[in-house]
């Protein structure tokens, strides 16, 4: 889940990018910016840079341990052509 003090910090910096002609408004736009940001990155499904890492060390794994189990039935199957062949 997207971390909430960074949305509250975008929607701050959007705010701060009004024009000062505008301040009357900037409370209200920065509740909707982070109302929009909130409702937004929510329905993106996001993990955590902790989680993305995890799984990054997951994959390194499986893939390593997939590389192995190919040598090895490449192994196997040319044992087996060889035994075929006599």
């Amino acid at each position: 889940m997207f971390d909430p003090k960074s949305i509250d910090d975008i929607a701050s910096r959007l705010a701060g990018a009004i024009p000062p002609g505008l301040n009357s408004l900037k409370d209200d736009l920065e509740k909707s910016f982070h109302s929009i940001l909130q409702g937004a990155l929510g329905k993106l499904d996001l993990v955590t840079r902790e989680e993305f890492e995890v799984q990054k060390l997951v994959l390194a794994k499986t893939r390593s341990k997939l590389e192995d189990l190919e040598k090895r039935v490449a192994e196997m199957e040319q044992q087996l052509l060889s035994k075929e062949e006599k």
